[in-house]
């Protein structure tokens, strides 16, 4: 008898672990989405002129966040890569990138709105860049090269899973360049001969999601920063925007912008350039 109450004391606390496991999963909402879009343009004998060009672009973004009485910790990871080809020209990039994203807070009250958090933001890109459309000459950026890494501690306001706001009065920025010949020139800021460049400075970085109509909707953020030991006016800006309009299931099409202001990068011997790239484009998409 003894022996079988211990069994079913041991039965029903492991029951009671296994569903305090269980629920915890509930604790985690996880969403991604891969996007593949193509596009082609073909002459033949065509009298008001023309090329033939042909380009293809893959997306893929991943959250998984996690929330708990008072504990949150988001993450995302935001890939791209594009290729294109114009007439009989050399194939060249038409988009790169690797991000990922880490942010960890705290409720300052039960109740409230706001959480005590820290930041890391990592960007880079997969591939060589050229300064197109001759890939002949040396390379101008690579993998690692640029490379940013940003720490940040703040106050986070999260009314909503659709929209937050970080900012951070204590945050460092890291530059790397981790390529000798770029970092020789002294590219991306950095000091000739060295590999990276650090800077203190604030933060602020937003993030909205937001419906637009049936099966459209629309994602941006917002990235600053301010170097508080060199020019601190000279605002750093990161800005993406995103509208996403579903077809069906499986088809998309998508209309990405993103706008960079560095003015520690030099730009055909120019600083305090914006850099804009726009991208357009349908095809294939599957939402998990």
């Amino acid at each position: 008898m003894k022996k079988s109450v211990l069994t079913l004391i041991a039965v029903v606390s492991s029951l009671g672990l296994l569903a305090q496991e269980t629920q915890d999963t509930t604790y985690w909402k996880r969403n991604g989405d891969f996007t593949l879009n193509f596009s082609q343009v073909s002459f033949s004998n065509w009298a008001a002129g023309g090329k033939n060009a042909v380009s293809g672009v893959g997306l893929f973004n991943y959250a998984a966040n996690y929330l708990k009485e008072r504990l949150a910790w988001d993450n995302s990871l935001n890939l791209g890569y594009g290729l294109l080809k114009e007439g009989d020209g050399s194939v060249i990039k038409s988009e790169d990138k690797l991000e990922f994203s880490s942010k960890a807070g705290y409720k300052m009250a039960p109740e409230s709105k706001w959480f005590y958090s820290g930041l890391l933001n990592f960007r880079t890109q997969f591939a060589n860049g050229y300064k197109y459309p001759n890939t002949n000459n040396k390379k101008i950026s690579t993998l690692f090269a640029p490379a940013y890494l940003t720490f940040a501690l703040g106050a986070d306001y999260k009314p909503s899973d659709k929209f937050s706001l970080f900012l951070s009065p204590l945050g460092s920025k890291l530059t790397f360049v981790m390529d000798d010949e770029l970092s020789d020139a002294g590219a991306f800021g950095v000091d000739p001969g060295n590999v990276f460049r650090a800077e203190l400075g604030g933060t602020l970085k937003s993030e909205l999601k937001l419906p637009l109509m049936t099966n459209v909707d629309m994602v941006t953020g917002l990235g600053l920063f301010s170097n508080y030991l060199h020019n601190p006016q000279n605002i750093d800006v990161n800005w993406d925007f995103r509208i996403n309009m579903k077809i069906n299931k499986y088809l998309s099409a998508n209309l990405i912008t993103n706008m960079i202001y560095d003015d520690d990068i030099n730009i055909d011997g120019k600083n305090s350039l914006v850099q804009l790239k726009q991208l357009f484009g349908a095809g294939f998409s599957y939402k998990f």
